[in-house]
């Protein structure tokens, strides 16, 4: 079947069974949170994958949610899916995680791959079985510097392979696929990369260490020996570093955010119950009350950042593709433009992952010892040691660096209100 057949029989497939809309798929969402929160508490004390969430995932048909219609999903927008996010983190933390993840990868295919045939067909794959995929970025000797490998691809007639040595790889044991960043090739220099799809008949994991952290102890972030093989329409055809600046770190850090957001909102909804609580039939309010208004402030004025940085992210895109849709240059883009959300992107990562830790901080103490204890209805423990990974994933100090150099480049610091 030619490419324009195949995508209007998966059009007809998705209008058939009917792209749901944003209200519909946050119902889904709440319901994942529920599920999720039930087995919350399991899932950090034992560090296991939180299966019971993911399958609600799957069950409610959200791993697609982010795919558009032509290609089978519900083609919602990047708004849309931090805002599934933010309900699935109330509910526990790594599941949220690992959607956010998960779609930070879904959009490097559907930007980059949908030209490929290989490419189409793993999407409707991707929305008819529900997939989940991971990520392969870093790498021992290199560690979280995701813009350099080690490893190459070794392709001859049409055919690759690779070995890569991750220190780790998010629920990759778990995982129905994985996107894997290589050397375009043995001569290349280290930034010379490019982004493998790898489905999970196609690779072999040997499991190298083990995930016994602080937080986010579900996400199952274990080092792994991944060996790949597969045929090259499986490596996207635009560059690594072009396919992380436009899309998988626009998506990651809003993702996260959105996650960060609402583990804080999770907890500042426990310190505000404990608060009524401890309010009820007294004729003076608490000492926290002072506390609680200010962490109910932080909270919405995180809210209100990540919105910004959404819609700017959304106004990038809708340009990229006006610009497809008249065959102009892509390199003819703005570059101020460029560097200008990239900061933006940048301080959005620093901002929320900062502000997300002090507001449970501050419901810790409105809470008290019920907040302090792991089995009272009021507990934040968790939130707190799920939000110290937060600053660690990709370092704020190396975030904070590579501001400083964007920054650099820009006339003004700041716009006008």
């Amino acid at each position: 079947m030619n490419a324009p057949a195949q995508e209007l029989e998966i059009a007809e497939l998705a209008q058939s069974a009917g792209a749901r809309g944003e209200s519909e798929l946050i119902e889904a969402a709440k319901r994942v949170a529920a599920v999720a929160a039930r087995h919350a508490d399991a899932v950090d004390r034992e560090a296991r994958f939180p299966a019971e969430a993911v399958e609600a995932m799957r069950q409610e048909r959200l791993f697609s949610a982010m795919i558009p219609t032509a290609f089978g999903g519900d083609g919602l927008s990047l708004t849309g899916v931090a805002r599934l996010c933010e309900a699935m983190a109330q509910g526990c933390a790594s599941s949220a995680m690992i959607y956010a993840m998960h779609q930070s990868q879904v959009v490097c295919i559907v930007d980059h791959g949908a030209n490929v045939a290989w490419q189409r067909d793993f999407l409707a794959r991707m929305v008819s079985e529900q997939l989940l995929l991971a990520s392969a970025t870093s790498e021992e000797n290199i560690g979280g510097n995701m813009r350099t490998s080690a490893c190459a691809v070794d392709l001859v007639d049409n055919a690759f392979r690779i070995e890569k040595l991750a220190p780790t790889i998010s629920y990759g044991k778990y995982s129905d696929a994985i996107l894997v960043t290589a050397r375009r090739h043995p001569d290349a220099p280290p930034s010379d990369q490019v982004l493998i799809v790898a489905p999970r008949e196609t690779f072999t994991l040997e499991q190298r260490g083990v995930w016994n952290t602080l937080g986010m102890r579900g996400t199952c972030s274990e080092g792994h020996r991944l060996v790949a093989s597969g045929i090259a329409e499986q490596i996207l055809p635009t560059p690594f570093s072009k396919i992380a600046d436009e899309s998988m770190l626009p998506v990651s850090h809003t993702l996260w955010s959105a996650v960060w957001c609402g583990i804080a909102s999770d907890a500042a909804n426990r310190a505000h119950q404990f608060f009524r609580n401890q309010a009820r039939g007294k004729p003076a309010l608490p000492p926290s009350a002072a506390r609680l208004s200010q962490v109910l402030t932080l909270i919405k004025m995180m809210q209100a950042r990540l919105r910004e940085s959404l819609a700017n992210v959304e106004a990038s895109q809708a340009e990229r593709a006006a610009r497809k849709a008249s065959q102009s240059n892509d390199d003819d883009a703005p570059l101020a433009a460029s560097i200008g959300i990239n900061a933006d992107l940048n301080m959005l990562k620093l901002a929320i992952s900062q502000s997300a830790l002090h507001v449970v901080q501050e419901a810790l103490m409105i809470c008290g010892m019920a907040g302090y204890k792991n089995d009272t209805p009021f507990s934040v423990g968790r939130h707190l040691r799920d939000l110290h990974s937060a600053p660690l994933m990709i370092s704020n100090d190396r975030i904070e660096l590579n501001t400083a150099n964007l920054l650099l480049a820009q006339r003004a610091a700041t716009g006008t209100i």
